[in-house]
């Protein structure tokens, strides 16, 4: 077998019947497993009536992201891994392209689709859009989406090429290279983990790729909502631990502290739009950024690529010079 398609489940008795049709129907040449995080609604039961084919992994307990899916994963012998969110909805002919793109370049790691919204399919999808990159100060972005602005899709990226980092919304990945780094940082528990993974294979040579000729299409904010600020906390946090642990040495200490200063401004910015939840939010993220900065540190790889991006301060070309498209960027 050469792909297997893991879903990470936590209370998805809604997002299940209306997602997961879809892969079974076009993913004839894939086994599907569902990896519960100890689910307290009727997930597994409605597994077990109207989704037999469907195989189950059961987590103790509910592991988050990062976590859930590293314990899953070992129960799953395939070439290649899909790691799909509950609410995605693939279309025909979405697995070949990609399994030919990993056959033909043995030193591609992992590989994307194109992500189409859900609710608005002319338009990219948050998550991902057309793939992942970062400016210099660790802001993620992708084409097709740079912050909130999303690109309608008239073809621009359906297109086959590299990129920094691919979604977690839809991530294939090899099983080897996957387990090499150890899979997800679990300190992550959500948000910002398959950036980090994508940075560390990056740093061991490996590359990223993006596959316009296959497209599926994100609801998004099933799990949480981009206004919540559970999720506001957990970016911010994360995306500092991210910078700590794979910057270059040179670059480490300056861009840490642009970015932490950025992070004040945008909370002080954003004040009269989010209000306290949000400043409260990058707070906390700062706190638990310096309480788990030596254990971050550790964690660091022999190298670190000096190439990680060529895009200066993404906040600056965007909320002051305008520039809200991926081509528009310097």
């Amino acid at each position: 077998m050469k792909t297997a398609i893991a879903i990470l489940n936590w209370n998805g008795e809604k997002l299940l019947p209306q997602f997961l049709p879809s892969v079974i129907n076009n993913s004839k040449n894939a086994e599907i497993y569902v990896i519960d995080n100890a689910s307290t609604d009727n997930s597994i039961q409605l597994l077990k009536t109207q989704f037999p084919s469907v195989k189950v992994i059961h987590n103790k307990e509910n592991y988050g992201f990062a976590q859930g899916y590293n314990k899953g994963l070992k129960y799953i012998d395939a070439e290649y891994f899909c790691l799909l969110n509950s609410d995605v909805e693939v279309t025909e002919n979405w697995i070949e392209p990609i399994e030919k793109l990993f056959n033909n370049n043995p030193d591609i790691a992992a590989i994307q689709p194109k992500i189409l919204d859900y609710k608005n399919k002319e338009y990219f999808e948050y998550a991902g859009a057309g793939g992942g990159f970062i400016d210099k100060f660790g802001y993620p972005f992708c084409r097709g989406r740079i912050f909130s602005t999303l690109e309608k899709d008239k073809g621009q990226y359906n297109d086959t090429t590299q990129i920094f980092w691919a979604t977690g919304a839809s991530l294939f990945i090899r099983k080897k290279d996957f387990f090499e780094q150890n899979g997800f940082d679990e300190e992550f528990f959500a948000h910002m983990e398959e950036i980090d993974l994508c940075w560390r294979l990056n740093n061991a040579g490996r590359k990223i790729y993006y596959c316009g000729e296959s497209t599926v299409y994100h609801l998004g904010g099933a799990t949480l909502d981009k206004a919540n600020p559970k999720k506001w906390y957990l970016n911010y946090r994360n995306s500092l631990w991210m910078m700590l642990k794979n910057l270059p040495a040179n670059k480490l200490f300056p861009m840490l502290f642009t970015r932490l200063s950025m992070d004040g401004i945008a909370a002080i910015a954003f004040l009269p739009k989010q209000g306290l939840p949000h400043v409260w939010a990058v707070f906390l993220s700062h706190m638990h950024f310096y309480f788990g900065f030596t254990k971050m540190y550790k964690k660091r790889q022999q190298h670190q690529s000096k190439n990680y991006s060529d895009k200066k301060l993404l906040p600056f070309q965007y909320f002051i010079q305008k520039r809200q498209y991926f081509k528009d960027l310097k």
